[in-house]
Formats: structure tokens, sequence, C-alpha cells
């Protein structure tokens, strides 16, 4: 809870190159895990608003624009990639993180209670597919964006997203290429 109230604290100063950085003292996985938390709400919430216009009619494919295809595979009930529309693969993405973080062994609840070795991993694997999500809806859902009057809060939420994903290194850069003309002023500081 301490780490929750830092970051609610700290959001309203304005700095999100502050806001993202290990508080002092903090374990790097209690970090990890809270911060991972909230990005998969915002996410949730953001791509809620655009429900009703991101159709398996309108986004038969999870793309982000005409050169990136994102598909699905869990590993687990769905071992091969398969495509599927975009609606579907968030949904599936969506449920995927929610299990995730529902997963004692992985997001151990306890205070102290140890995070698994691979914790890293799932990390860089959720916020992969948190972007794939950004990027859906930067390349295919922005002009609604735009009609709904959400684009300071998608962008803001997005600069957050990115300056986190930066700072802990979560991402490799080529995956954020479909977005790159957008990331590139976040990272290097205008």
């Amino acid at each position: 809870m301490k780490l929750k109230r830092h970051i609610d604290a700290t959001l309203g100063s304005g700095n999100l190159r502050e806001v993202v950085r290990l508080p002092v003292g903090e374990d790097l996985n209690e970090w990890l895990a809270v911060n991972t938390v909230d990005f998969f709400n915002q996410v949730n919430l953001l791509y809620g608003t655009l429900m009703e216009f991101c159709t398996p009619a309108t986004c038969p494919k999870m793309a982000a624009g005409p050169k990136y295809e994102y598909r699905w595979a869990d590993g687990v009930k769905i071992k091969k990639p398969i495509e599927v529309s975009a609606p579907k693969y968030v949904e599936y993405l969506m449920d995927w993180i929610e299990n995730q973080l529902d997963e004692e062994s992985i997001f151990p609840q306890k205070l102290g209670a140890p995070f698994p070795p691979n914790f890293c991993d799932v990390i860089k694997t959720i916020f992969k597919r948190l972007f794939r999500v950004y990027a859906h809806i930067y390349h295919s859902h922005f002009q609604m964006i735009i009609k709904l009057e959400e684009e300071a809060h998608l962008n803001t939420c997005f600069k957050h997203f990115m300056l986190f994903t930066s700072e802990f290194r979560l991402i490799d850069r080529s995956e954020l290429a479909p977005l790159s003309e957008l990331i590139d002023p976040i990272i290097l500081g205008s």
C-alpha cells in the first residue's frame, strides 16, 4: 500500500520521469508488481472507451498500421500464435494478464513473500502485450479518441507507460517500432 500511495502522490507532481523511478529503499519486484497492476488497469479503461468502435468488423486483425500484425498465443491453451480480431486479442490479453496477476506464485499477495525467478520475464511479456494495445489504439482509433476528447488522457497514460518501460528496460526496442515517432521524443526528453 505504501508504494501505491507513493505513485498516487507523485503522479500529481507533473514530473513523470520522477514518478517512474524506484523509490529509495523499495524492492524492485514490488515496484514492478504495483505498477504492472496500475498500467493494466489504465490500458483496460482506455480500451474500454473504444470497445463499441473496435469490433471484429472494423478491426478483423490485431494490427498497428499496415506493417505490424499481432497474433495471439498464451503458451497454455493456445500454443501456436493464431490470427484473431483486435477485440478478441484484447479480450484474450486482459484475461491472460488478470490470470497472471491473480496467480499467487507469480504475484505474491503476502508481504515479504518471494517473487519467482522468472518474474521479470512475466513482467516483460505483460508490458510488451500492453504496448500492442496502445499501438493499435494510436494506429486504428486515434481519430475516435480525438472525437471523444480523450487524447490528452491517452497521451499522458502512454507517456507514463513508456517512461516506466524505458526506466526498467521492459520492452525490446524492435517491439516499439510501430510508435517510434511518438516514443523517441518521450524517451529523449522533449
